[in-house]
């Protein structure tokens, strides 16, 4: 069990990452949590941020009640802004944010308000810093992930297969493409820590096929290694059939059902991992409350399938699986990046 105690080495990690994000002495800084932020952390980015010569302040808002007749895990969609004008005033007038909020503003309704004047943001995952530590950004991977955002925008079609059954094709046309290498260093840009990750969020009616979740994959929302397959049929961009037996079949009927919104089914983004230091084994070493499993998103060579909200599509809903899969083959176009789990050519 991890102690969660201020720890000098860990004041360095989030001073190094605030650098890296140009972090300037006398910048005005909002650190944004709730009620329930991980409160190690929220110290740590102050204490950082001191030591760098920066002016942070504090927005501390109340965690929203819950909605859902599940709990809500790692969907990258706080509400915890909602309603929230006055908060989100004071955001929009920092130079940069550290989000430090449970879920993340990833795809919060209010986070272009607050990018509106220019406002950078840093989503710092809800991990423990133990993991935050080990997961620096190395500004080496940077080039590597721009040159996988410049890959997909460019193809018009990405598709997935793989030896457990997997054969999934997702039309690009449309799509938005983003990065994160895991700082932020430009006004407008968003960033989450760790990073190392591409992403699309295809158009409406673009994805279809079948992609297999085998035992050992990863479903993240109940960050669980699977110990039997679990096969999803997607039609148009929805999960139209989930085939498999015993209790990770069984568990991912159940949720996504529990919503009882059509959307929960959809496609949100499909993606894959580039980050050489994440470990696909982390999950297993970190007690549940340790960790948000953002690392297991990262990790190299995983295919990422998430369903659930996607702005771009303009669909909206608290229902969320992040899905890393292992073994599988990439193809954009007539390019493999990905053969067998693994990162080939100019992304490696």
């Amino acid at each position: 069990m991890l102690v969660d105690r201020i720890e000098g080495k860990w004041i360095d990690s989030f001073a190094a990452v605030f650098g890296l994000c140009k972090v300037a002495p006398g910048e005005q800084v909002a650190i944004l949590s709730e009620t329930q932020s991980r409160p190690l952390n929220v110290h740590l980015a102050e204490l950082a941020l001191l030591r760098i010569g920066a002016r942070p302040f504090h927005v501390v808002v109340p965690t929203p009640p819950q909605h859902a007749i599940v709990p809500i895990r790692s969907t990258g969609a706080s509400e915890a802004l909602t309603g929230q004008s006055a908060a989100v005033a004071a955001l929009k007038a920092s130079g940069m944010v550290v989000d430090l909020t449970v879920e993340g503003l990833l795809h919060a309704r209010e986070l272009p308000e607050i990018l509106g004047n220019g406002a950078r943001l840093l989503m710092i995952s809800n991990e423990h810093p133990d993991a935050l530590e080990r997961l620096v950004p190395d500004p080496d991977l940077t080039p590597k992930v721009k040159a996988g955002i410049k890959m997909a925008r460019a193809a018009t079609t990405l598709r997935v297969t793989s030896n457990a059954g997997t054969d999934l094709t997702v039309s690009m046309a449309g799509a938005s493409t983003v990065g994160v290498w895991g700082y932020c260093d430009r006004p407008g840009a968003v960033a989450h820590w760790p990073g190392g990750i591409v992403v699309s969020f295809p158009a409406r009616d673009t994805v279809n096929g079948t992609l297999v979740l085998d035992a050992g994959d990863i479903n993240l929302t109940f960050k669980r290694y699977l110990t039997s397959p679990v096969a999803l049929r997607i039609e148009q961009d929805y999960v139209t059939a989930i085939d498999g037996s015993g209790a990770d079949a069984e568990l991912t009927r159940r949720y996504f059902e529990a919503f009882g919104d059509r959307e929960a089914f959809a496609t949100s983004h499909v993606g894959w991992g580039m980050n050489p230091a994440a470990r696909y084994e982390a999950l297993t070493l970190y007690d549940r409350r340790d960790t948000n499993g953002t690392e297991l998103r990262a990790y190299a060579g995983n295919f990422l399938y998430s369903t659930g909200a996607n702005e771009f599509a303009q669909r909206y809903t608290q229902g969320h699986f992040d899905l890393p899969v292992r073994g599988c083959t990439l193809t954009l176009d007539d390019t493999v990046i990905i053969r067998d789990g693994i990162l080939v050519g100019d992304l490696a």
